[in-house]
C-alpha cells in the first residue's frame, strides 16, 4: 500500500486483531469486534478510538484572534480561554473548506483540529490568508489523538489521572494533565453524541498511554475497549452529526447541512471569507436542505440513494445505516425544502425497490 500513513498505533491495532482499512490515505481500523457492540459499549459504557489522523494546526502571533475572525463562521468573541467551539471554516462562495475544532489557550495561541483529509487543505488556507503578526504551524505529525468516548468516560479517565473531571464543562480542556507521567491535553469533546474526551499527547508517547486503557495486566481486566471507524460513523449518524465528504464539502455550504446555529452574520465582526455569499443564500432561499429519514419498511438506506415523491426525485441519501441503538434504520438526505416537512413519508428507491421512509429532524439520538 504506496503513500497509506499509519498512526503510532498501528501495532497495537493489529494486536487486538483489528480489520484494517484505508481512510483518506491513512491505515486505519475498522472494527476489532463486531460493529454493533461496539456502538452498544460505547453507548452504555466507553470506548476508546485512535483519531490520530486527525490534523492538529497551531495559530500564534499577536493578531491571532483578528486573523482567526476572517476565518471560522463563529464569533469568537464567545471564545474564552481553555474554551473550544465547533465551528466552520469557507471558501468565499460559501462552500465549505471544513468543519472544525478551535480551541483557544489564550488570545494569541489557538489550536485547530481538522479533518483527515482536510488538513492540508486548511494549513495552505490559512498560509495564504494570514497577516505578517501570525505564524501557522502543523503539529499533525508530532502529535497523537485519542477519542475516549461514553458515559463511564469521566469515570474511567478519573481512574487514571488521580483528577476530578466534573469540574471540566463540556467543550472545555486542559491544557496540561498527567496520565501516569504522560502529559495531555484534555477536552471534553467528541464525535458520538454522547460525554467524552478528546487526549492529546506527543507521538511518541501514545502507545504508553493507549496501554493504560486498554492492555491487561496483572490479571486485571482493560479499563475499556478499543473501537474503529465503523462504530465511529453509526454513533455519529445516530448523533446527527456531519462527515465531510458526505453532508460538507466544498460544494456545500453551511446552510445547507442545517449549521446556520454555527454561523453568525453580525455585521460589528470582522468579515469571513464567504459571509456575502452565504447571506445572498440565506436571502435568496436554499435549493436544498439535509433532513434524517426512518425507515418504515425493511432496508438499510445508503449513500446516493434516490429519494422520491411519487416520480419525482427529491434529493439523495447522503449517509445511512441500521441504528443499534434505535434498532432502525436511519439515513440523512439533501431534499427540496419544498417537499420536505417533518412527518411526511417518502421512498428510498434501494436497487430499483422503494421503501418507505418517514422525515423527522436531526438528531436522531440525543443523550439523556
Amino acid at each position: 500500500m504506496e503513500n497509506v500513513r499509519r498512526t503510532p498505533l498501528y501495532e497495537k491495532h493489529l494486536q487486538h486483531q483489528a480489520k484494517m482499512i484505508n481512510f483518506h490515505g491513512w491505515l486505519l481500523p475498522l472494527q476489532y469486534n463486531r460493529i454493533n457492540q461496539e456502538v452498544k459499549e460505547t453507548r452504555s459504557r466507553a470506548a476508546l478510538f485512535d483519531v490520530t489522523h486527525m490534523g492538529r494546526l497551531s495559530i500564534e502571533g499577536e493578531s491571532a484572534l483578528d486573523f482567526l475572525q476572517t476565518i471560522v463562521t463563529a464569533n469568537l468573541n464567545r471564545l474564552l480561554d481553555r474554551q473550544a467551539m465547533y465551528t466552520l471554516i469557507c471558501r468565499d462562495d460559501g462552500g465549505t473548506i471544513d468543519d472544525i475544532l478551535l480551541y483557544r489557550f489564550h488570545a494569541t495561541q489557538y489550536l485547530i483540529v481538522t479533518n483527515a483529509s482536510n488538513t492540508l487543505r486548511v494549513y495552505d488556507w490559512l498560509k495564504s490568508k494570514r497577516s505578517e503578526n501570525v505564524q501557522v504551524f502543523n503539529r499533525s505529525s508530532a502529535e497523537a489523538q485519542l477519542a475516549l468516548q461514553g458515559p463511564q468516560s469521566q469515570q474511567l479517565l478519573e481512574t487514571l489521572s488521580s483528577r476530578t473531571l466534573s469540574d471540566l464543562p463540556r467543550f472545555h480542556f486542559q491544557p496540561e494533565l498527567s496520565i501516569q507521567g504522560i502529559r495531555i491535553m484534555v477536552s471534553r469533546t467528541g464525535y458520538t453524541g454522547e460525554d467524552g474526551f478528546e487526549l492529546i499527547c506527543r507521538a511518541d508517547q501514545v502507545s504508553s498511554l493507549w496501554d493504560r486503557f486498554v492492555s491487561a495486566s496483572g490479571g486485571c481486566s482493560p479499563l475499556v475497549s478499543p473501537a474503529g471507524l465503523g462504530a465511529r460513523d453509526i454513533l455519529r449518524i445516530e448523533a446527527g452529526f456531519p462527515l465531510y465528504g458526505s453532508e460538507l464539502d466544498e460544494e456545500i455550504t453551511p446552510l445547507e447541512a442545517g449549521l446556520e446555529q454555527f454561523v453568525d452574520f453580525q455585521e460589528n465582526l470582522q468579515p469571513f471569507h464567504g459571509r456575502e455569499a452565504l447571506l445572498q443564500q440565506k436571502k435568496r432561499g436554499l435549493s436544498r436542505k439535509l433532513w434524517g429519514l426512518i425507515m418504515q419498511d425493511r432496508g438499510i438506506p445508503r449513500a446516493g440513494y434516490p429519494v422520491r415523491n411519487g416520480e419525482e426525485e427529491i434529493g439523495r441519501i447522503t449517509s445511512g445505516c441500521h441504528s443499534p441503538t434505535l434498532d432502525q434504520s436511519i439515513a440523512m438526505a439533501f431534499l427540496k425544502p419544498q417537499q420536505a416537512w417533518k412527518g411526511r413519508e417518502v421512498a428510498v428507491e434501494m436497487r430499483g425497490v422503494r421503501k418507505m421512509a418517514r422525515l423527522v429532524k436531526l438528531p436522531f439520538y440525543r443523550r439523556g
